[in-house]
């Protein structure tokens, strides 16, 4: 009889739903929509029931993880606030424990995410690892002596709310310049538009009225074909990626630095430049035992830590 766990991954659009064998092997996947409706009062009861119709009688499951996003107490799997699904002082793993009757175990989204890549991608069980993740934000996560840092209140490894610049963009956070408004797909659009101010007649400007809006895919096409404003908004964000990367590694001394997410999928020609930066600024010693790399498991990499969390936890089963 398979023993199986259970991997879920919440987005603001979408839950991805994995159940996987203990070695994190996936069997079978699926999405459904996130509803965010009555302030995502129907989301946990919704993840049960397209799980219950997934399993047969004979299934052993040893426990459901759960990448959340938001501010979350991993050690109890509470949730104090996931703005983007509407989720305030939600009780998660309790909940779904009560109406599943497994046990349940929760982590941040992005942290799930960096787990997930550490074991069954490009971070090959690093014992101390760096993940960013650039997309519409940047997320992070670090891996210190094998264990994921969570901090005193879940807060620890938020690397896109890094400052680099006090007096630079206003955050969604609340503050200015961090990270983030400057190397996500927003911050570099956001560079863009004041190219393109400063430049009226660029091809920034051709493609903007052509297309009717910008992406970070238009940035780096035009980059690449020599616009000159791109390719300093290419130069300019690898760069502030590979000091901020350098400022993290004399802390943690890592192995291995993973840089995934929408952005990084721009080509190895821009992960390339990161790591040429992250040279740069990095002490010798430091920079001597680590790599940088591309993640690998894409969508799926949240779901697969999820499942991570169960065999973590549940460690002193046999599975």
């Amino acid at each position: 009889m398979m023993t199986s766990i259970i991997g879920i991954d919440i987005g603001g659009t979408t839950v991805k739903i994995g159940i996987m064998d203990p070695d994190g092997h996936i069997m079978d996947k699926w999405e459904i929509p996130t509803n965010h409706a009555n302030n995502g009062a129907y989301i946990i009861p919704e993840i049960w029931q397209s799980v219950s119709q997934k399993l047969d009688s004979t299934a052993v499951i040893k426990g459901i993880g759960i990448g959340a996003p938001g501010f979350i107490d991993s050690s109890t799997g509470y949730v104090y606030e996931a703005v983007n699904i509407g989720w305030k002082n939600v009780a998660l793993a309790d909940e779904l424990q009560t109406i599943s009757g497994l046990p349940v175990f929760v982590a941040n989204d992005a942290n799930a995410a960096v787990l997930g890549e550490n074991w069954k991608g490009a971070g090959e069980n690093a014992r101390n690892l760096i993940a960013l993740t650039l997309g519409t934000g940047v997320g992070g996560g670090l891996i210190v002596n094998g264990d994921m840092v969570d901090g005193e209140n879940g807060m620890a490894g938020e690397i896109g709310h890094t400052t680099i610049d006090p007096d630079g963009y206003l955050c969604n956070c609340g503050r200015r310049g961090c990270l983030e408004t400057v190397a996500s797909a927003t911050g570099m659009v956001r560079q863009a538009m004041e190219k393109m101010e400063k430049k009226p007649n660029s091809p920034l400007v051709s493609r903007y009225k052509q297309n009717g809006t910008m992406t970070t895919k238009d940035i780096f096409e035009l980059a690449d074909a020599g616009d000159e404003s791109c390719e300093e908004i290419v130069a300019y964000t690898a760069d502030i990626l590979g000091l901020i990367i350098a400022n993290i590694a004399t802390i943690t001394n890592p192995s291995k630095v993973l840089i995934g997410g929408g952005v990084s999928q721009a080509g190895e020609d821009f992960v390339k430049l990161i790591d040429a930066a992250f040279s740069r600024y990095a002490l010798k010693r430091v920079r001597h035992i680590c790599e940088l790399k591309t993640a690998r498991l894409g969508n799926d990499a949240g779901m697969i830590g999820a499942a991570f969390l169960v065999r973590q936890r549940l460690d002193h089963l046999t599975f």
